[in-house]
C-alpha cells in the first residue's frame, strides 16, 4: 500500500505541471485541487487491497477526466465516507430498537414562502424530520466510542505551534490514511447575496477567525457553532459573541479596525424568525475550525474539499442530523460579480441543486498519525496579513485570491 501511495504522490506532482491545466489564476488553483482531492479519494476508496493496476487506471483518468468529471467522483468519494460516518453515529447514539435504518417520520410542511422565508434554514427542505430519541451520552463519550469505530477521532487543546497567537489547535486523536475525511467545517452558509447578513459587516473577520469561503463564493461562519453541544437538538445559529481575547487569531486591534468596529452594521437576519434544523451537536469531527495555519518550514496535513450533501431520499435524509451546516435565508436570489463585488442580478436565477446542503470538510493529504491537524489559510496577499501567517506557496495564495 506504501508503494501505491507513493505512485499517487508522484501523479500529482507531474499532474500539477501539466498542460492539460488549462485557465489562469482561480480557476487554475480550482481544478489543481480538484486534481488532488481526486487522487486522494480515489486512493482512500481504493482500500487496503489495491492493485499496481487499480492505482494506474486512476492516474490514467486523473489525466484525461475533464474537471466536471472530476468534481463529481470527488462528491461521491465523499458522500460514500459520510455515508458510512453517519450509519457509524447512528449506530452509537440509537437504540437497538430504532436501528439505523430507521424511518423518520414527516412532520407538516412549513408555510409557503414569505417575509417569515428568509429564516436561517427555512430554505433547507419542504420535510423536516421529527426528533428521534437518542442515547444520554455526552460529546466526550460519543467521541470515544467513535474512535472505537473508525481508528480516529478529533480533541481540541493547545497547540503546538510555537507562536503566542497559536491558541488552540485540533488534534486527530488516533490515525487516519491519506484520502479520509477527518473534520467537517460546521456553521451558518451564506450565500452572497445574504453577505450583508454576516455578524460584523462589511469587516466580518475583524474578531471572528472562524470563517471559510468556498470556491463558489458561500461563506460559512462556525463562530456560533463553537465546541458543539451534548445533545440533538434543534439549532438555528443563534450565537452570543464573546468578547475579543488577546490571543486571537484575527490578531490585535488597531486603530482602523476600531473604526471599522464602530461603523459595521449587519442587517438584522434574526428579525425573521427561525426554526433551524435538527442536528447533532455532539457530532465528533464538526471542529475543522479549530485547525492552525502550519508554522514556517512545515507543509500542511489536509485541504479543504467543498461537499454538498443531497437530500434526494429518506435514508439521506435520516442522516441530514449529522451534517452540521445550515442555510441562511433563500439560495435562489440572483447574484451576479463585478470585481470584488455582489450585486443582485435583473436575470432570473438558475435552480439550486434540489435538496442540497452545502457544507466543506478537511481531507487528509497523507497518513495522519496522533497529530495536530495544519490547515492552509491561503489568505489574501492583497492585504495585510498576521503576523504568524508564512505562507505555504505564495503562487497558491495569488491564484486562489485572483
Amino acid at each position: 500500500m506504501a508503494f501505491l501511495f507513493n505512485k499517487f504522490q508522484e501523479a500529482v506532482k507531474v499532474l500539477a505541471k501539466s498542460a492539460a491545466f488549462a485557465g489562469h489564476g482561480r480557476h487554475l488553483q480550482f481544478q489543481d485541487d480538484i486534481n488532488r482531492l481526486f487522487l486522494f479519494t480515489s486512493y482512500k476508496r481504493l482500500g487496503r487491497n489495491a492493485e499496481e493496476a487499480d492505482a494506474d487506471e486512476i492516474i490514467d483518468m486523473a489525466s484525461k477526466a475533464s474537471l466536471a468529471e472530476q468534481q463529481k467522483e470527488v462528491q461521491e468519494n465523499i458522500h460514500l465516507q459520510i455515508s458510512s460516518f453517519c450509519k457509524l453515529m447512528n449506530g452509537v447514539l440509537l437504540s437497538d430498537s430504532k436501528g439505523a435504518a430507521s424511518s423518520p417520520s414527516k412532520t407538516n410542511p412549513p408555510p409557503s414562502s414569505s417575509g417569515l422565508g428568509f429564516a436561517v434554514g427555512r430554505a433547507a427542505s419542504s420535510h423536516r424530520l421529527a426528533m428521534i430519541e437518542t442515547k444520554p451520552l455526552t460529546r466526550i463519550e460519543v467521541s470515544l466510542e467513535l474512535k472505537e469505530l473508525t481508528s480516529y477521532t478529533l480533541e481540541i487543546k493547545p497547540s503546538q505551534i510555537q507562536h503566542k497567537d497559536a491558541g488552540e489547535g485540533l488534534f486527530l486523536d488516533g490515525e487516519a490514511n491519506v484520502g479520509s475525511v477527518v473534520a467537517f467545517f460546521p456553521g451558518v452558509t451564506y450565500s452572497p447575496a445574504y453577505y450583508p447578513y454576516i455578524p460584523g459587516y462589511p469587516r466580518v473577520d475583524l474578531h471572528n477567525p472562524y470563517l471559510i469561503t468556498r470556491y463558489d463564493d458561500f461563506v460559512i461562519n462556525a463562530q456560533p457553532w463553537g465546541r458543539g453541544g451534548d445533545a440533538r437538538e434543534m439549532w438555528d445559529g443563534s450565537f452570543v459573541p464573546e468578547p475579543p481575547t488577546s490571543n486571537s487569531r484575527v490578531g490585535g486591534e488597531t486603530g482602523s479596525d476600531r473604526v471599522w468596529r464602530m461603523l459595521s452594521k449587519s442587517q438584522d437576519g434574526g428579525s425573521f424568525g427561525s426554526k433551524g434544523e435538527i442536528l447533532e451537536r455532539r457530532n465528533p469531527l464538526a471542529f475543522a475550525h479549530f485547525a492552525n495555519h502550519p508554522p514556517r518550514d512545515v507543509s500542511p496535513n489536509v485541504m479543504v474539499c467543498p461537499y454538498d450533501f443531497p437530500l434526494s431520499s429518506w435514508s439521506e435524509r435520516d442522516m441530514r442530523a449529522y451534517i452540521p451546516n445550515i442555510s441562511f435565508g433563500n439560495e435562489e436570489v440572483g447574484m451576479k460579480k463585478f470585481g470584488a463585488f455582489w450585486f443582485k442580478s435583473w436575470k432570473r436565477p438558475s435552480p439550486p441543486p434540489a435538496g442540497v446542503v452545502r457544507s466543506l470538510v478537511l481531507v487528509a493529504t497523507r497518513g495522519i498519525s496522533n497529530e495536530e491537524i495544519l490547515l492552509n489559510y491561503r489568505l489574501s496577499n492583497s492585504k495585510k496579513r498576521p503576523s504568524w501567517y508564512v505562507p505555504v506557496n505564495d503562487d497558491e495564495d495569488r491564484r486562489r485570491w485572483s
